[in-house]
């Protein structure tokens, strides 16, 4: 692992392209926006204000690209050219992961680590699934045959947020592109960069021009006019449950498009008496909602205590807090960094104020500022916290934990189960039948049974009620960008 002034020094010798990526060439806009660094507070690139006319373009150049070329092509050759394309994530890695850094964060040990080869496994699994996934030849009558295919959709309006700027962004392309779609992504505007940068190399992995868009901008801009196109016949979605409701809309003023939405989350983390390990529940515990500065859509950012351990486990937890090591994200021993920008750290210091009127601030709390940067804020801990208020219940997308009690197992269920959301939840127990029984009544998408926030590329993943609905990952994200086409043949 380099050192942090190798690493100040390779952020350094980058150069930032914010021009947005259209049929294969970067375009100058009108209008721009400053990309700043929550890392240095500086600019780092002028990054393009696509409007209408530049979307446009774009949906034009993916549909010419799946009617001529991308979704023509055959498997193997699209096979190779996502392979390639992974590969060239991997030899590009530390650009990528710098870019995310800077861009919005994250540690460089995290983003070395998980992200970028993250990203690049999940890119290579939807490439050896394009020649795996077949279709289907039903029962039917003598004389008859009905063939079921699998086909792509067409164009796919990929919309992904700023918390894994990556790694999002392959979530939606590697299933969307297998499948033989072509795709307009649309970044989050605090995190422009290594979506650029990826269409660059999706050019030089052999994806055809207009492939692989990406253009940039503002959600109420952008963000609109692709969630408005009447030539997008996909969209699919990762932010807020607000912005997701927009894009439901959108698709019902203009041409009923599909719309996959995974949104947001207040996950609870129940952890009964019966834990054989109190001392890992409470490690898993933290890093359940301080990993990645919180901003994880399914963070476990409720924590639901059996009365009984409360007051032990809520100290073993603080414990754990006081381990994190706050700082600048380019120093490889930090284990968080700054929030993405300063909008979002002044909403999370808002809801930590707010928070201190209701409930026991224990911990952290701080607002700090780190080599220039006051986008730092410690890691936080509640305890007797109102059911009813909004560090309860609100999705906060930062580092705070809500701490609750509960004395039964139905009064644990009631608790969890009392939200909007409904994206992932965890239990911790040594009973084989609890782990069961409040498995099978908490209503998320995943429940991960000590351990926290369980995931796997081959495993759906995605959330119930408010918190949206489809799957990524696995080989059910697929379902998402293709149809079912029947071509029924009596021959006799």
């Amino acid at each position: 692992m380099k050192t942090r002034d190798e690493w100040e020094k390779a952020a350094a010798g980058l150069s930032f392209d914010g021009r947005a990526v259209i049929n294969g060439k970067r375009i100058d806009t009108e209008k721009t926006s400053e990309d700043i660094s929550p890392v240095t507070a500086k600019s780092l690139a002028d990054v393009s204000e696509c409007g209408q006319r530049e979307v446009d373009q774009a949906v034009a150049s993916s549909r010419a690209a799946f009617d001529n070329s991308w979704s023509r092509m055959s498997p193997g050759s699209r096979k190779g050219a996502l392979h390639k394309l992974s590969e060239l994530i991997l030899s590009n890695a530390d650009e990528l992961a710098l870019l995310d850094v800077l861009d919005m964060g994250k540690p460089i040990s995290d983003a070395t680590t998980i992200d970028i080869p993250g990203s690049a496994a999940i890119l290579n699994f939807y490439a050896e699934a394009i020649d795996k996934v077949s279709g289907e030849i039903p029962v039917t009558d003598p004389g008859n045959v009905a063939l079921v295919k699998r086909v792509p959709l067409g164009v796919v309006g990929a919309v992904v947020p700023w918390n894994y700027p990556l790694e999002m962004a392959i979530w939606k392309l590697g299933p969307a592109l297998a499948a033989g779609n072509t795709v307009v992504l649309k970044p989050a505007e605090q995190s422009p960069l290594s979506s650029l940068r990826l269409a660059e190399l999706a050019l030089e992995a052999g994806l055809p021009e207009g492939t692989l868009n990406v253009v940039t901008g503002q959600g109420e801009t952008t963000g609109a006019a692709v969630g408005l196109h009447p030539d997008i016949d996909v969209l699919t979605f990762t932010g807020s449950t607000q912005v997701g409701k927009y894009f439901m809309k959108y698709s019902g003023e203009s041409n009923m498009k599909q719309v996959w939405l995974e949104c947001g989350g207040k996950s609870p983390n129940l952890v009964f008496a019966d834990t054989a390990n109190l001392e890992e529940a409470a490690e898993f515990a933290a890093r359940a909602i301080f990993f990645n500065q919180g901003e994880v859509c399914s963070a476990n950012s409720r924590l639901l205590v059996e009365k009984s351990i409360a007051e032990q486990f809520t100290e073993l937890v603080i414990n754990q807090a006081k381990k994190i090591k706050l700082g600048n994200p380019l120093d490889p021993t930090t284990t968080m960094g700054p929030l993405v920008d300063r909008n979002q750290t002044g909403r999370v210091a808002e809801f930590i104020s707010s928070g201190s009127d209701s409930s026991k601030l224990a911990h952290g709390g701080s607002r700090i500022t780190i080599d220039g940067s006051d986008c730092y804020i410690e890691p936080t801990v509640f305890t007797d916290v109102p059911l009813q208020s909004s560090i309860a219940n609100d999705e906060i997308f930062g580092p705070v934990l809500s701490i609750l009690s509960f004395e039964t197992e139905a009064e644990a269920i009631s608790i969890a189960n009392n939200s909007i959301y409904g994206l992932a939840a965890s239990v911790w127990t040594s009973n084989l039948g609890r782990a069961h029984r409040v498995s099978d009544a908490l209503h998320a998408g995943t429940v991960s049974v000590n351990t926290v926030d369980a995931l796997g590329m081959n495993i759906p993943f995605g959330g119930f009620k408010q918190s949206g609905f489809g799957r990524d990952l696995s080989l059910h994200a697929l379902d998402k960008f293709t149809g079912l086409k029947t071509t029924w043949i009596r021959y006799e």
